[in-house]
């Protein structure tokens, strides 16, 4: 078993010697969501580096940190096809709720597109923060339940992309709202490509990932999500929130993400 292969089921504590099928991906990507963070602490501290397939190992399964969509999406795709599935990245854009708009600045979300099991094509992503799936979602538009919500792909034909995610996430939605649109006609296999992606999220003024820290994962109980000034945790359905200093952020970072 090669070295990503190996760390990466060490990170989530998954077996190496369990067989990764379709049929347990749920639980892949479940135990992925609640031990890798998704995070910008390198953007806000200028430590980025080059997205290659040694860099990200280096960074996430060896440094034990986490990443942002175009890191955490890419590792997750190497350690599919590592595991026998076909599989390609694909971009996206991610949709605005705030301002019920699409923003401007290009398709910096990253997905990742896995090809036909069983004649069917799905959506899966370890790379939206605390809107994951944790599920594959099948491209014909079938509802897919999971202990996150609900989520659904629909086909559109819109500049962004020709499909849409859309999520009723729990507790928290009670009607459909969209994710991200992203493409499937243009598909990307070297992680590479995703270096001009990371320029736009360090450099791009409207960037949302280049100005406060943002650090959060799922829980059995639901989600903690960590900024510079505040601690919000979603346990069972009740959110509590917390204000809190410099201080207090560091030690909330090693106690709830093992970052020092």
């Amino acid at each position: 078993m090669n070295e990503l292969n190996s760390l990466f089921r060490k990170r989530i504590g998954i077996s190496e010697s369990e067989n990764i099928t379709f049929e347990i991906l749920e639980n892949v990507l479940e135990k992925t969501a609640k031990n890798i963070p998704f995070e910008n602490l390198c953007i806000i501290e200028k430590k980025t580096r080059d997205i290659t397939k040694e860099n990200l190992i280096d960074k996430i399964l060896v440094r034990k940190e986490g990443g942002l969509c175009y890191e955490l999406n890419s590792l997750f795709y190497l350690f599919l096809i590592e595991n026998g599935f076909k599989a390609v990245l694909a971009r996206g854009i991610v949709y605005n709720q705030a301002t019920q708009e699409f923003p401007t600045f290009g398709r910096t979300h990253v997905t990742i597109i896995l090809m036909p099991q069983e004649e069917q094509t799905y959506l899966i992503d370890t790379g939206f923060g605390g809107n994951l799936p944790l599920k594959p979602v099948p491209l014909s538009g079938e509802t897919v339940m999971s202990p996150n919500g609900e989520f659904r792909i629909k086909q559109v034909d819109i500049p962004q992309g020709n499909y849409i995610l859309e999520m009723k996430l729990k507790h928290k939605d009670t009607d459909w709202k969209i994710g991200y649109a992203f493409d499937s006609k243009t598909t990307i296999t070297d992680v590479s490509e995703f270096n001009e992606t990371q320029t736009i999220i360090v450099e791009h003024p409207d960037s949302p990932f280049n100005k406060t820290p943002l650090i959060t994962r799922l829980t059995n109980e639901g989600n903690v999500t960590l900024t510079d000034t505040s601690v919000t945790q979603w346990i069972n359905g009740v959110v509590i929130k917390e204000k809190i200093d410099t201080v207090k952020f560091k030690e909330l970072l090693k106690h709830h993400f093992e970052i020092v």
